[in-house]
């Protein structure tokens, strides 16, 4: 017997019910009244009709192939499958030669009685068209939500959750959202990806999949490790996501059709993108600037951060970026179609001292800020630290989680001793305690430094002197520059003079 339920039948209004139960009840009367043992019942729920990968559907199939028992039982036609093809395939290929015979309850399909394929075959047609048409009308339902801006997404992206009051509307999980917020900043700062995700692991962050499996919210894409580490895949898709700014971005991808799970990826110019929906975790300003360091391909020397001009620096002459190499004592940048080219010496070298450079640079940033930027006090209260609050909210969580643990190595112990657990059975699970219970702590610990290194003083004066001090600029941040200067162009020195022309093309 074969029973089937689909997340679209559910929704059906029929007189009739759908359930598998009432399924294997008529079933189960059925081969009673026939006289007919049961070999076995296969049960496949949540699957499509037109899934060809349905666990027990495989595994019938291979009884089948393998002549376990002599008929199949189904309550409709539909209940095997919605495909014409495995109509084809299964019910009229191979079924006969296996010496299978198929009953559809319902249906009055029998393939023992002559002159009953043409009926399967228009049966399995309607089937068909039938699912044909549900998954348009599903589409048509999905893409009008897209369209008024309603997330219909199992899963928010990582920093959101799901509104309680709307399961269409997501709003900031505070706790992870502050990380993402430090992901930013990071790459404001001149960190990689690499770095960033680097500089996660250290902290003991666990990665969004980790992070959503340790709140129990379940979702489809399995832990693919242990330790909850981040990526550089992973840090760059949250840095280049523009629904952190509060805009709701759905369709980017699509499945080919309803019999088929290929997914492809579809044109941005088919995207449904609606501004405002939810509450914005990253301004506007700070995810273009992040856009405009991304787009610097800024590469690091080994040390994971990129040099404070990186991506900017460009050869006036053939419009090539400046890469950056050293003579053992100094750093230089010379044009890369130069280096490039070999003997056909494309260009000129237009070498240029790194750290002369950078001076430069920095020294007119510095004259900028200080002459047309005025202090206002005002501007200078003290700010709520939400990064503080999320580490503290984290603090209580992690503290409740570490608990548990130790409460399950507890239990752990006892049933060993009541021999409830095997040894083995005992060393995988406690082994498997220990390691969460540790990472935990070092988690914990790592929070409680960074708390420590939080703590402030609300004092006006202080705040004031404060910002003074970071005014004087005596280092330039990475994302000043960035947000300053446009490019840089180095002409090639001259060989009389030694004087060389440097152009700046400031974004203001």
């Amino acid at each position: 017997m074969y029973t089937r339920l689909s997340k679209e039948d559910e929704d059906k209004h029929q007189p009739e019910s759908e359930s598998i139960q009432n399924q294997k009840s008529l079933l189960t009367q059925y081969a009673i009244d026939h006289g007919w043992d049961i070999y076995s019942i296969f049960c496949d729920e949540d699957y499509s009709g037109v899934d060809s990968q349905r666990p027990d559907f495989n595994r019938m199939i291979e009884a089948a192939k393998a002549k376990k028992f002599q008929i199949i039982l189904c309550k409709s036609q539909s209940r095997f499958t919605r495909d014409m093809e495995l109509v084809e395939k299964y019910i009229h290929g191979l079924f006969p030669i296996w010496g299978i015979r198929f009953i559809a309850v319902a249906d009055n399909a029998d393939t023992e009685v002559k002159g009953n394929k043409k009926a399967r075959q228009i049966n399995g047609l309607v089937n068909e068209w039938y699912l044909e048409d549900l998954s348009e009308n599903v589409r048509m339902v999905f893409d009008l939500k897209r369209r008024e801006g309603k997330y219909i997404g199992g899963f928010p992206i990582y920093g959101y959750r799901k509104d309680p009051a709307d399961k269409n509307h997501i709003i900031p999980d505070p706790e992870a959202a502050e990380i993402v917020r430090q992901i930013y900043q990071w790459s404001l700062e001149g960190h990689g990806r690499q770095s960033i995700a680097c500089l996660l692991n250290q902290r003991g962050i666990p990665n969004p999949t980790r992070y959503k499996a340790e709140r129990g919210w379940t979702c489809n894409h399995p832990i693919k490790n242990d330790f909850g580490l981040w990526n550089k895949v992973t840090v760059g898709r949250i840095l280049t996501n523009e629904m952190y700014t509060g805009v709701m971005i759905q369709g980017r991808r699509r499945k080919v059709s309803c019999k088929s799970k290929v997914i492809i990826d579809t044109p941005e110019s088919e995207w449904y993108r609606v501004e405002g929906t939810h509450e914005a975790i990253i301004d506007r300003a700070t995810f273009e600037a992040v856009q405009r360091v991304l787009k610097l391909r800024a590469r690091t020397d080994g040390s994971g951060e990129a040099h404070l001009l990186s991506g900017l620096v460009r050869c006036a002459d053939c419009g090539s970026t400046m890469s950056k190499c050293s003579n053992g004592r100094r750093a230089y940048l010379r044009c890369k179609l130069y280096a490039d080219s070999g003997g056909e010496k494309l260009c000129t070298r237009h070498s240029v001292r790194l750290d002369r450079l950078i001076d430069l640079i920095s020294d007119r940033i510095r004259y900028y800020v200080q002459t047309y930027y005025q202090l206002d006090p005002a501007n200078l209260q003290p700010q709520r630290d939400t990064r503080r609050e999320a580490l503290e909210r984290e603090q209580k969580t992690l503290t409740a989680q570490l608990e548990k643990r130790s409460q399950a190595l507890k239990t752990l112990y006892l049933d060993r001793v009541s021999e409830v657990l095997g040894e083995e059975q005992f060393v995988e699970l406690n082994q498997s305690f220990l390691q969460e219970k540790s990472r935990l702590e070092r988690r914990l610990d790592s929070i409680q430094k960074e708390l420590s290194e939080r703590e402030h003083s609300d004092n006006q004066t202080e705040l004031m002197e404060r910002a003074k001090e970071l005014l004087r600029l005596e280092t330039v941040p990475r994302e000043l520059v960035a947000g300053l200067v446009e490019k840089i162009e180095v002409c090639e020195r001259d060989p009389e003079t030694s004087r060389q022309e440097i152009r700046v093309t400031w974004r203001f």
